[in-house]
């Protein structure tokens, strides 16, 4: 009796805040006909009709059990567009926000979906349907950063984006607060409750938040595995005090597992890691011990030291039995695979005990478009209600842009082009328009634009303006004229009156005012004495400058001197040698510019006697076939002779030569000199006596073997001459045939990037270079090779692909050892994200490896492919991965102090690189300062 009225009192006190949660709940079932209540949750599930105008609900063939949410989806088209579902949210406040995925259509003979699934402008997850049966669940728990949110699925690489259930959960403001908020969500990865008396998982209304606690019993969802002999299940029908800081579930807490012959241990699959995690334990003493009985230990991970001091006691640290206590891990790094093990200690007379965990990944928030230009879009937009192109959702530039609208790559984004041409906007032009001051072009021509110009004098990037063919009313602003970088504007065919400003009618810029009766151009007076006189003066001086150059001309080509041409450039050629390509280094112009800097020329004499008439061939690039040589000095070269006489060849020749002349690093290959001669077009490399990297991982016949640290040193060096070009050079340099053949390696082992010749220099005011792609098969950033927009991140892809080549041993490329996915990518990809790392590691490594390490690389190395640009590191980052795996290695990681606050962790598990995830070097200070166990 005491028992039921204690319980009757826990129930009415949580009565109001769970009516106030539930009421708060959206439940959405995307694709669904009508509005209905479950029968087993009690919850109201409505129609997604109201919330988006895309897609087409589809009839799910198999679906979910008796689970009416599943009976349908909603399907999207496979495009570039991006179909989004618009929540309403409390600023600041902590939510839960839950979608499911059922494909159920098996037997459709299409292929299996895979899409992505962002929340705002952050990518929160791939969706990848391996089992039409299944239901896919991805959680997130965010804390608003404005009065909504948009959920969106985009980028189907195959199938096509599909939705079952959308949910909205509103959290308790005690629950899930971290000190990361502000910059990261947190990815739920694991919630399980152990000792569950069945399959079936709790949530609502055993959970009033209605998190879903899945059964330790569900071996399919979680890959629970490993379970330590003696383990038990054990339950109760007390109550358990869970009212602390995240509120679990009574009957989540009332079954547990205990380990009787003093050890619990599990496996557990993290999807979408290694990351930074929080990690939670639920503990409730739910035994009856006696007074002389003790319950204690202590976590216990693989290659993990420093838990001996962090143990575990829930009757003293819980305040008494049937009591909740939640150690926990506030800012952790995991791998892929969680293997973990209670075990008791000597004093302890019980085994450990675990009612319940929960484990979520620290997922970077990508800001959204800058607000200012967003509310200058939505004001357009609410010009013209109603049109196809006004109902693009989410963000207008993540993770795909708005068709009318141009992005920057800028963090957090800003409009740089408004393309509204005859988009039927009538009224004025909003007066927020002021608000894009990243904008370069604006496009309103062909509407019914009424009023005048607004005030747009901050806009000091504009380059393009066409505002023709409307009826636009005043003068024409003055301060147009005066932006620096106008260079075309447009104001034909509408009302404009006044006088036109004399800086636009200077020539400087396309200026084109027809169809404007009443504009008047300023009557231009008769130029005066000075003006006339200062034009005169000036001519003259030209004249005077021009007749001094011509006599100079004269005197040095009569007293120049015949002198031999290896004391020449190699943009001073004289003209018997001169060949007649077009990209001749005299003719072409591309040297000219290098000024003393481009490198010495070489006579063909002299590189016949040093190669012996080129008769050792040591190689073959993409520029042509390399000869040994050794000059007069003693210095020995690498000879290279371009083979493709086309226009693209002598242009690799000139672009080689150009860029080696000005850039100097210990990590690239130097150029020696040049020669163009005889219709021969020759450069002279120092040589490099270890031949190239891909010799030494790919060549069966004359392998010369690598150890571990010898690759990541190897690493290092050619990625540290990569970052060189991107971030040492201006305007940077993108290498764009990045491979193993390309790393070569000098007599010390040391390695230097070679071979410039499809190398292109970025603009700096640009993101990218538009180009013709080139590039290696195997090695070829599929974005670039899909847009054609070049950028670092297409070197740092093929990196990616060299560190896979550096792992494994094996090619980018083979049918033979990938099969059907012939690319390392996808099948490196597949086995890292199942945890299992050692089955692409080299056999010849196997047992000289420090597995942290090697995770440190396999970890980068993923990153580096990713299909999208904007997720891959920089080769800032690559090369502090790479240093810290060598740290790691070579045994030299720092001494982490373990505090005696239990279950706080010190270790050296893997991390991702700091830009990718700030909050890591917190975690590993010295001392007590890192995130505490609470």
């Amino acid at each position: 009796m005491a028992l039921s009225s204690h319980l009757l009192v826990l129930f009415l006190h949580l009565i109001p805040s769970v009516i106030c949660q539930v009421t708060e709940f959206v439940s959405i079932d995307c694709g669904g006909t009508s509005n209905y209540t479950d029968p087993s949750t009690g919850l109201v599930w409505v129609s997604d009709t109201g919330f988006i105008r895309h897609g087409h609900s589809v009839d799910n063939k198999n679906p979910n059990g008796d689970s009416t949410q599943y009976k349908w989806t909603r399907d999207f088209p496979a495009d570039r567009n991006k179909y989004c579902y618009t929540l309403s949210t409390t600023e600041r406040r902590r939510y839960l926000v839950r979608a499911t995925f059922q494909y159920g259509n098996s037997d459709s003979g299409d292929p299996f979906p895979n899409f992505q699934l962002y929340l705002d402008a952050t990518m929160w997850s791939t969706i990848t349907v391996l089992d039409a049966s299944r239901v896919y669940v991805e959680e997130m728990i965010i804390r608003a950063t404005s009065t909504s949110i948009d959920v969106c699925l985009c980028c189907a690489s195959t199938g096509s984006p599909f939705i079952s259930t959308l949910e909205l959960r509103p959290l308790n403001l005690s629950m899930y607060a971290t000190d990361y908020e502000d910059s990261f969500y947190l990815a739920v990865a694991a919630r399980v409750n152990f000792g569950a008396p069945s399959k079936d998982p709790i949530r609502y209304p055993d959970d009033p938040y209605d998190r879903i606690w899945e059964s330790d019993l569900d071996r399919r969802q979680n890959f629970l595995v490993g379970v330590a002999p003696g383990t038990e299940r054990i339950s109760t029908y007390k109550n358990i005090n869970v009212r602390t800081r995240e509120f679990p579930p009574v009957k989540v807490m009332q079954t547990a597992v205990v380990g009787t012959q003093g050890r619990l241990s599990y496996r557990l699959n993290l999807e979408g890691f290694p990351a930074n995690a929080r990690a939670y334990a639920y503990l409730a003493e739910i035994e009856d011990l006696s007074k002389n009985e003790t319950r204690k230990f202590r976590l216990e991970q693989p290659q993990v030291p420093g838990y001996n001091n962090a143990i575990v006691n829930i009757a003293e640290n819980a305040n008494g039995s049937c009591t909740l206590y939640e150690p926990s891990y506030m800012n952790v790094s995991l791998d892929f695979v969680l293997s973990f093990s209670f075990v008791k200690t000597q004093d302890s007379t019980r085994g450990p005990l675990l009612n319940a965990i929960e484990i979520s990944k620290y997922l970077q928030i990508i800001p959204k478009t800058e607000s200012n230009d967003a509310m200058t879009l939505d004001a357009f937009r609410s010009m013209c209600r109603g049109s196809d192109w006004n109902h693009e959702e989410g963000d207008p530039c993540i993770p795909t842009q708005w068709e009318w609208v141009t992005c920057s790559s800028s963090s957090p984004p800003r409009i740089t082009k408004l393309a509204l041409s005859e988009k039927h906007l009538k009224g004025k032009i909003p007066d927020e328009l002021k608000h894009l001051d990243g904008l370069t072009e604006l496009w309103l021509d062909g509407n019914s634009l009424t009023g005048s110009i607004p005030d747009i004098s901050n806009l000091l990037n504009l380059t393009i303006v066409h505002l023709e063919n409307n009826r636009l009313t005043g003068p024409i602003p003055s301060y147009l004229g005066d932006f620096p970088s106008l260079r075309e504007l447009y104001v034909q065919n509408n009302s404009l009156s006044g006088e036109i400003p004399p800086t636009l009618l200077t020539g400087k810029l396309v200026f084109n005012y027809d169809g404007n009766p009443e504009l008047i151009q300023r009557v231009q007076h008769k130029k005066n004495f000075k003006l006339i006189f200062g034009t005169s003066i000036g001519v003259l001086v030209v004249f005077v400058v021009f007749i001094l150059g011509g006599l100079l001309l004269f005197h040095n080509l009569w007293k120049k001197p015949s002198q031999e041409k290896s004391n020449d450039k190699c943009n001073s050629l004289s003209t018997t040698s001169k060949p007649s390509a077009a990209y001749s280094l005299v003719n072409g112009g591309s040297l000219m510019e290098e000024g003393p800097d481009v490198a010495y020329y070489i006579t063909l004499s002299d590189l016949e006697e040093a190669t012996q008439n080129f008769s050792r061939r040591i190689g073959k690039g993409s520029f042509g076939p390399v000869y040994y040589g050794k000059m007069k000095d003693g210095k020995e070269v690498a000879v290279k002779i371009l083979a493709n006489a086309s226009s693209h060849g002598n242009q690799q020749f000139v672009n080689e030569v150009a860029l080696l002349s000005r850039i100097h690093h210990r990590n690239l290959v130097p150029l020696v000199g040049c020669c163009e001669e005889a219709h021969q077009r020759i450069l002279v490399y120092e040589y490099m006596h270890n031949g190239s990297l891909q010799e030494h991982i790919h060549d069966s016949v004359n392998q010369k073997h690598l150890d571990w640290l010898s690759r990541l040193s190897i690493a290092e060096d050619a990625a540290k001459g990569l970052e060189y070009l991107h971030t040492g050079c201006n305007p940077s340099i993108i290498h764009r045939d990045v491979k193993t053949s390309n790393i070569l390696l000098d007599i010390n082992m040391r390695a230097k990037v070679s071979d410039f010749g499809l190398s292109r220099q970025a603009d700096e005011n640009l993101t990218h270079v538009s180009s013709i792609v080139c590039g290696t098969v195997g090695y070829l950033d599929p974005e670039y090779y899909a847009n054609q927009q070049l950028t670092e991140k297409s070197d740092v892809y093929s990196f990616g692909i060299v560190l896979l080549e550096l792992i494994s041993g094996r090619k980018p490329v083979s049918i033979e050892e990938y099969g059907s996915e012939w690319h390392i990518v996808h099948w490196a990809r597949s086995l890292i994200r199942k945890g299992d790392v050692m089955s692409i590691l080299d056999p010849s490594l196997a047992g000289n490896i420090k597995i942290e390490s090697l995770w440190r690389i396999a970890e980068v190395a993923i990153l580096s492919i990713e299909p999208h640009g904007a997720c891959r590191p920089k080769m800032q980052e690559i090369v502090l991965a790479i240093q810290d795996a060598i740290r790691i290695e070579k045994g030299k990681q720092k001494n982490y102090t373990t505090c005696s606050r239990s279950w706080t962790r010190q270790s050296s598990h893997i991390s991702l690189p700091s830009a990718s995830l700030e909050i890591d070097s917190s975690d590993f200070s010295s001392g007590c300062s890192v995130p505490s166990a609470r």
